[in-house]
Parts: structure tokens; sequence; C-alpha cells
């Protein structure tokens, strides 16, 4: 994206999307929120260690891809990967429970923020580094044509899902599975969360081509542009994108131009980005636009709005007191979940 480029504010009706979907879409997107606001208050209550990074102002991205795929397709993620997992199905007791590294949590607390996983949801992981979850994504797409093409079977080709950051765009990792997908037409969706920032360096200082999505004609996979803050049009190049893979065409690039409202991570002031960039993103609240679509189109009546926020609050609450309540690992027990039973 070029610097300073104005995306628009308000997105046309799409009648192609039902309100029960588009309350569905509205849930996972506050649930997103709701619960990592929650996690910046126990990280700063001290009841969360360790390097916690927060997801805020990206939920259209995390919502618009993860709910297009099937519940037995694959999701790979990065470090800020708590909304993700909620989007993909993982309880929000189990991944809360995990922040604060209980013995109940989605990774028996041996993960913590960075390494959420649950082999049950299909969810393979946050990784601390960049561009690690890349080859695993690639893997998990190779093992989805293999059962098909090789062991015969008849269920649906799986997709996989895959997340990262601009950062990660000039990572090796990127390019060789970007070419090693295309030449053996992986069901693959590599979904770059061009969130602006690397940690504290600027993205368009940081490539010599900033738009990531033109990356992609090199190794002859579709790269496509998207408004990361839009979550209707996500969802809809994502379902263009499940098509091509489950026809067996291959991979697809999308590059999602999306913000983060918080610092990089919750140990970060937050120092280098300006004042008027930030409340230039935050004017395009993903999930205040949703509700100003339904609204201004009277797709939902606005108690059953209500009632939805109602409800995830109290669903954060009870993932806390869950979290609260669970037992700590215990020593004798250091060595458990090291290798497959």
């Amino acid at each position: 994206m070029k610097e300073n480029a104005i995306l628009p504010l308000v997105y046309s009706k799409d009648d192609t999307i039902s309100p029960s979907e588009l309350l569905s879409l509205y849930e996972d997107m506050i649930l997103g929120r709701s619960f990592e606001d929650m996690c910046a208050q126990m990280y700063y209550r001290g009841k969360m260690f360790g390097f916690v990074h927060l997801y805020n102002g990206q939920e259209a991205v995390s919502t618009g891809v993860i709910k297009a795929l099937n519940s037995d397709d694959y999701v790979c993620s990065t470090y800020r990967d708590h909304v993700h997992a909620l989007s993909k199905g993982v309880p929000a007791r189990e991944v809360m429970a995990e922040l604060f590294g209980k013995e109940t949590g989605c990774s028996k607390g041996r993960g913590g923020s960075m390494h959420i996983f649950s082999a049950k949801h299909n969810f393979l992981g946050g990784f601390a580094f960049i561009g690690e979850g890349i080859p695993v994504a690639t893997g998990a797409a190779f093992q989805s044509i293999y059962s098909k093409q090789v062991l015969k079977s008849n269920r649906e080709i799986q997709v996989t899902a895959c997340f990262f950051g601009d950062g990660t765009s000039n990572n090796g990792q990127f390019f060789e599975c970007l070419n090693m997908s295309v030449l053996w037409k992986l069901p693959i969706i590599f979904v770059v969360e061009n969130n602006q920032w690397a940690i504290g360096m600027a993205h368009h200082r940081s490539a010599s081509t900033p738009e990531i999505h033109k990356k992609a004609h090199a190794f002859g996979l579709p790269g496509i542009e998207v408004d990361g803050m839009d979550v209707l049009a996500i969802r809809k190049v994502t379902q263009e994108a499940i098509k091509r893979a489950r026809d067996g065409e291959g991979p697809t690039l999308i590059e999602a131009l999306t913000y983060r409202f918080r610092g990089h991570s919750l140990a970060d002031p937050d120092e280098l980005r300006s004042r008027d960039e930030k409340e230039a993103w935050i004017a395009r609240d993903p999930i205040k636009r949703l509700h100003s679509y339904i609204n201004s189109n009277d797709l939902i009546p606005a108690e059953q709005l209500a009632l939805v926020e109602k409800q995830t609050k109290e669903k954060i609450q009870e993932a806390i007191d869950f979290a609260l309540s669970s037992p700590e690992p215990k020593v004798q027990d250091l060595h458990n979940y090291l290798f497959v039973d």
C-alpha cells in the first residue's frame, strides 16, 4: 500500500450474506476485541507474564478468513495468535487459562501467549519467530493434497490458512514456500496482515516494493490486496481463494491492509507511531464499521447486537474465573507432552 493511501470508510450492501451470518461475524469480532482488552487488564495486574501481543484493530482479518473455512480446515498463526484461535473455535476459557500458564490451558500451560495450539480444532499453533509457521502451514497443505491424490481419500480437500505479518514478507521462508506451493498446487491461502509496522519499523521503509501482494506474481499465484478493516471484503476474497484451493488450482496470497491499535506488545510504549496516523486508522475501526453497516441497512435489531455484546462479556468473565481457579502444572510433570504418546 502506498504511504498515506486512503481507503473507504463505508462499504456497499452485500446481498449474498444473510443476517444470521452477519451476526456470527459480529459476534466473533466482539469476542476477539473483548478477549484482548481483558488480556491487557490481566497483564497490567500481574496475572500474565512474558510477552503478550494483542490483536486489537485486526479482528476483521481473523473473522473474515477463518469463518469462511470449514471446521476441519487448518489455521497456522503467529505470536499474535489469541484471536485466530478463538475464531477457529478454541474455547475462550482454554485460551485464557493458557495465558495464565495453567494446566487447563489449550497447551497445558506450557505454551503461553505465543504458542497457542489445539489439535482438536486443527489450529497448528502460534510461533514466536517470524516466518516460523509458514513451512508448517505448507506441510499441512501438502498432506491435504497427498491424502487426496495418493491415499485416495474421499473427503473434501482441506484448506490451510497461513497468517503472518508484513515484516515476514522479507523473510526467506516466505519466498521458498510460495514457490513450493505453486509447484505442487497446494491448497493454501497465505494471509499477510499488513498492519504497517514490523515492531518499530514502518513497512514502507523496509521493502523496495511495499505492495506485498505484487510479490506473488513472481511465483505465478494470484496476489490480492484487500481492505483489512472490512470484514465483508476479506470474507469475499477468502471464499474465492478457498474455492480455488479446493478445485485443485493451488495457492492464493491475500494482503490485508490493517492496523494494530496497541503497541507491538504490552511491553511496548508505542512512541514511534504518530498520533495522527493512529487516529486515522482507529477511525476505521472494523467492529464499528460492521455495526454501522448493520444498522444503516436495518439487518439486525439493535437489541440483538446488544445481547451479543452482553453475552460476550459474560463469556470473558467466565474465562477469567476458570483461569484463576485452574491448577498450576506440577513440577513432576515438567517433561510431559514433549513427545506424542
